[in-house]
C-alpha cells in the first residue's frame, strides 16, 4: 500500500531541491584568482551519480542529461539510510 493518499494534502508544500555535483575547498586567494571563464576542477568524473538534497538531507542520486539545450538530473536511486 503507498502512503501518497495519506500525505496528498501535503502535494502542493514547496522545496528546495539542491543537486550537488561536487564540493570543493579553496582559500581566498583561489576565489580572488577566478575569473570569467575560470575552470574549477572537482574530484568526480562524468558518469558518476550526483547527490540530490531536499532541506540539506541527501535524498537521491542522479546523473546528468542534457536535453537538446537543456541540462536536467535523471533520478538513478534514492537513499535508503536512515
Amino acid at each position: 500500500m503507498t502512503p501518497l493518499p495519506d500525505i496528498s494534502h501535503f502535494a502542493d508544500i514547496p522545496l528546495n531541491l539542491d543537486v550537488e555535483i561536487d564540493r570543493r575547498k579553496m582559500t581566498v586567494l583561489e576565489l580572488l584568482d577566478l575569473d570569467q571563464g575560470s575552470v574549477i576542477r572537482l574530484t568526480r568524473s562524468a558518469g558518476e551519480n550526483i547527490d540530490v538534497r531536499i532541506g540539506g538531507a541527501l535524498v537521491a542520486f542522479g546523473e546528468i542529461v542534457i536535453i537538446e539545450d537543456l541540462m536536467g538530473v535523471r533520478i538513478t536511486g534514492f537513499n535508503s539510510e536512515e
